[in-house]
């Protein structure tokens, strides 16, 4: 059976939307319409411009809080109600989830569920301790969505291992790895300064601890991304030249001029922002996680998330060293390569098609 219609959930906070819209155009290229159904905050009026621009895709946003957010869990119910009246309404010959609470619901298509990230996991990396008792109304919600959907999907084989840990045994599972265009992601003539992204107000992106050293450098450091959490409170940093927000062809002009891009990240289950850094040809310095090393051993600079002084010593290692850092930008950008839309669009189309017609009945 040929896959036509698609659903698939989204936020617009973070890297899920940029997944969301990827995968989406490459589907609507494949003559695929699809349905993405927002939840938590609405998309700005640049994202909602952007899926504009994509044929066949149809963008509904729903007024229900993200899973992880502050009061959440009574809220689910509602917003599965809401999920399965547009899957009533639109039709789609699959069901594909980038949240949990939802995946055992009785779906008029096949379903699956992606595990992007989760508070169990972000707690245990980020503050070194599990999930308090407060979140175990969240911990039974994914266990119940993750355990109910016929297959669940991860960015890496860290997420997948650390998601079937939590809240598993699954029904079945694989790794589908996150995907961008090369094409989107020029190299520029790279100018001396690192540059980092990503929610600054996320501890996982421990932008802290590069701003803690900026002044340590003989370069300037960058950085972009929204300060403001989505439920309230601003973070704010010395040290570094702030951004803000940018949108995504500014977004490529900056990744296409720096030499350096830098993530000392404490909890990152993929990390679209390093692979769009590494497209443009930038040199990448990582945090030494499972989830990085998993897709960047050999093609960057690792350092231990919260050693300032490593973190200081391996970028000034680069900066003073320009034959290296052209040498592991070339790397890194060889392996990025390697990461492109159409092999996840391929991937996530096969997987489809596996759930509308399970390989033992073909």
């Amino acid at each position: 059976m040929r896959i036509q219609r698609l659903m698939l959930s989204a936020d617009a906070v973070g890297g899920v939307w940029t997944y969301a819209l990827e995968l989406a155009t490459g589907l609507a290229e494949q003559g695929i319409e699809v349905l993405v159904a927002v939840l938590g905050p609405p998309p700005a009026p640049e994202q909602c411009a952007a899926a504009e621009r994509v044929a066949g895709l149809t963008l509904r946003h729903g007024d229900f809080p993200l899973e992880w957010m502050q009061d959440a869990v009574p809220e689910q119910a509602a917003a599965g109600e809401w999920l399965l009246a547009l899957a009533r309404e639109w039709k789609p010959d699959v069901v594909h989830l980038n949240h949990y609470g939802h995946g055992h619901l009785e779906w008029p298509a096949p379903a699956l569920v992606v595990a992007h990230s989760c508070v169990g996991s972000w707690f245990e990396c980020v503050r070194g301790e599990p999930a308090g008792p407060e979140w175990e109304g969240y911990r039974r919600l994914l266990a119940r969505g993750l355990q109910g959907a016929p297959m669940v999907i991860a960015p890496t084989q860290a997420m997948l291992d650390a998601t079937q840990r939590l809240y598993g045994p699954f029904r079945a599972s694989r790794v589908i790895h996150n995907g961008r265009r090369a094409a989107d992601f020029p190299a520029g003539d790279k100018a001396p300064h690192i540059l980092s992204a990503g929610r600054l107000w996320d501890e996982a992106k421990n932008v802290g601890t590069l701003a803690r050293i900026a002044g340590e450098l003989p370069w300037p450091v960058r950085v972009a991304g929204d300060t403001a959490h989505p439920e309230g409170g601003d973070a704010a940093f010395e040290g570094v030249h702030l951004l803000g927000r940018l949108d995504p062809a500014a977004m490529a002009r900056a990744y296409a001029q720096a030499s350096i891009y830098a993530l000392p990240a404490r909890y990152e289950p993929f990390g679209l922002s390093a692979l769009e850094a590494a497209l443009a040809g930038c040199a990448l310095v990582l945090g030494d996680i499972a989830s990085l090393r998993e897709l960047w051993n050999g093609a960057a600079v690792f350092v231990p998330p919260d050693d300032g002084a490593a973190l200081a010593q391996a970028l000034r290692g680069l900066i003073e060293d320009a034959p290296r850092r052209d040498e592991l930008a070339r790397r890194a950008h060889e392996r990025a390569l390697g990461y492109d839309s159409a092999r996840m669009v391929a991937r996530y189309l096969q997987t489809y098609s596996e759930l509308v017609r399970p390989p033992e009945a073909a």
